[in-house]
């Protein structure tokens, strides 16, 4: 027996409301900016640290830098105009060089979200302070509504209590 057509949601209908949550949004566009950030990052390591780092390197111990950072464990080798050298497409090494530059990327990831939540933890600091300073002047004007200050080691009463002394109260006033 199916539902009334009212009550039924069909699938659609569910994913329209799923979709239109605005977490769901919010997730996605974090996504999507997580993506062209991380395209941004990649970009500014393979093309620009990575190269400084690799001119550094090449200055100091006259190699190619982090591209030579290999530890050849089983060398497979090819003839090239009669010399034979290194086939590192079918060599087994390790590449020291793309491990530092991973490294060299998650350092600066880690380094622009943390100033990001930082100017977010501060503007909130500020946003907060003057709230408060705000709430502060409405209270000068308006002293009788200030929440009485809460005494260190007295318990708060609970919410039956405070149900008693507002029954007590409306009694009073009839």
């Amino acid at each position: 027996m199916r539902k009334p057509k009212e009550k039924r949601k069909g699938f659609f209908a569910e994913f329209k409301e799923f979709i239109s949550r605005g977490s769901v949004i919010d997730l996605a566009v974090g996504i999507i900016i997580g993506g062209a950030f991380t395209a941004i990052v990649t970009a500014l390591t393979g093309h620009i640290l990575t190269p400084l780092i690799n001119w550094i390197l090449a200055s100091i111990i006259g190699d190619k830098g982090l591209e030579s950072a290999r530890t050849l464990l089983s060398a497979q080798y090819q003839t090239v105009d009669g010399v034979q050298v290194i086939d590192w497409e079918s060599s087994i090494y390790i590449d020291w060089g793309a491990f530092i530059s991973a490294i060299i990327n998650f350092i600066l990831i880690a380094l622009v979200l943390f100033l990001i939540v930082r100017t977010i933890n501060k503007a909130k600091a500020k946003k907060e302070a003057l709230e408060a300073k705000q709430l502060e002047k409405y209270y000068e004007k308006h002293p009788e509504e200030r929440p009485a200050p809460v005494e260190p080691g007295v318990p708060a009463p609970t919410q039956e209590e405070l149900l008693t002394q507002i029954r007590d109260i409306l009694k009073e006033k009839k």
